[in-house]
């Protein structure tokens, strides 16, 4: 297997960004269902219809985007676009799947501010509801793939109750640390080195300098917004950490935003929860929630400026990421160290959902029996009959809403 390549070795890209642009612009407006859905979407687009990528270079590449931190279904989509037209081709991927929902995001956020009174009220609690049942799925699925036995349960219970006393960033970092520790002492096994072969036109050079980017950006954000008190920078500073430490998917960003939005009071647990509500009824990357937050938060830049910051600042680490760790992924992946941390990592990540499911999810939205049987009947829409979460989204409102004119009768 070989996903490295040299200055000299470097493939010629085959198609167009424009041509990657339409492709990716489809699955924006249509892809539904997380990043699962997403991962089979591309694979029967561009492996099984397209073949723009092999079987086996496609699952190398997927093995990859889940080891590294940030978006995996994003990072995927964003190493198509690079394989086929290069770095234009990596934007036009980024841009086709990421803008339609950013900007039914925006729309929304726009909107929501004028949605007061009881009927208001009641749509906006029936999205924070909808809330409840996703990330409950999430937390669902995600242990059962990740913490199968009783070591890697034994790494998320300690990890969620880090999180549970402590919401803060650091107790998030340490919590990832501990599991990867962890992770070399208790998840050693004999699993079979990952296969696949793909290369990408991405140069050692290059790949030194995305890793130096992406490490001067998460050390050095933090020292800037001390020195020049900018809020500008304190905003794009919170994005960038948040995407930067996510491991495991889009749902686990949840405790980091609300750490990095909601404590230092720059929009209230309510608006949050609801805009989370809102992202899962639109198609794209969960990561679009960025533009929601800030179109939506205090601190300016906001508005239209705020969402443009939010999405670079919540995609930008793990892109670099990827692009950094590309030409010397094949050298690493087959160490057993290295799976065995990433077992102890993904583990930990189910144990800090765990805990942000009943802390802020649930303490902040079921406060009645209606509450828990409207996030109920999502949560089996979704885990027995596989129903799209848009169809949560509709059925959490309209449940939302008419609680609240029974509340006025």
């Amino acid at each position: 297997m070989d996903i490295s390549a040299n200055e000299s070795s470097a493939p010629v890209a085959r198609g167009s960004p424009m041509e990657v642009l339409r492709a990716f612009l489809k699955f924006g407006l249509t892809s539904f269902g997380g990043p699962i859905a997403h991962i089979g979407y591309f694979r029967n687009e561009f492996v099984l219809r397209r073949k723009w990528i092999d079987e086996h270079a496609y699952a190398d590449l997927v093995g990859l985007c889940q080891f590294l931190p940030g978006p995996a279904s994003s990072q995927v989509r964003f190493s198509i676009g690079l394989l086929r037209a290069g770095y234009l081709g990596a934007l036009a991927a980024w841009v086709g799947f990421t803008l339609p929902s950013a900007m039914a995001l925006v729309l929304f956020a726009y909107g929501a501010s004028t949605l007061n009174g009881p009927i208001g009220n009641g749509l906006l609690h029936g999205l924070k509801l909808t809330a409840v049942a996703i990330v409950a799925q999430a937390v669902w699925g995600m242990a059962r793939n990740l913490c199968p036995d009783r070591e890697r349960a034994s790494i998320a219970a300690p990890a969620a109750l880090i999180l549970l006393l402590s919401t803060s960033s650091i107790a998030q970092i340490g919590a990832i640390a501990i599991g990867a520790l962890a992770g070399l002492w208790l998840c050693r096994s004999d699993a079979p080195a990952p296969s696949g072969q793909v290369k990408m036109p991405v140069s050692r050079t290059a790949g030194l300098v995305a890793l130096s980017g992406f490490v001067v950006l998460l050390l050095g954000l933090p020292a800037l917004r001390e020195l020049t008190g900018s809020s500008g920078v304190a905003l794009f500073d919170a994005f960038y950490r948040s995407g930067a430490l996510v491991f495991g998917g889009g749902h686990v960003v949840l405790p980091l935003l609300r750490e990095a939005f909601v404590t230092p009071g720059w929009l209230s647990d309510n608006a949050f929860l609801a805009g989370y509500g809102a992202a899962q009824a639109v198609p794209g990357p969960l990561f679009s929630f960025a533009a929601y937050l800030g179109t939506v938060v205090t601190p300016s830049p906001h508005g239209l400026a705020g969402a443009c910051l939010g999405l670079v600042g919540i995609f930008l680490p793990g892109m670099l990421v990827l692009l950094g760790v590309l030409p010397f992924w094949d050298s690493f992946r087959t160490r057993a160290s290295a799976q065995a941390m990433m077992r102890g990592i993904n583990a930990a990540v189910v144990g800090l959902l765990g805990a942000a499911l009943y802390d802020p999810v649930w303490t902040s939205t079921v406060h009645t029996s209606a509450d828990f049987g409207v996030a109920l009947v999502g949560f089996v829409l979704l885990t027995a009959w596989r129903a799209p979460p848009w169809i949560v989204v509709v059925f959490s409102a309209a449940a939302g809403t008419a609680m609240a004119l029974l509340a006025i009768v």
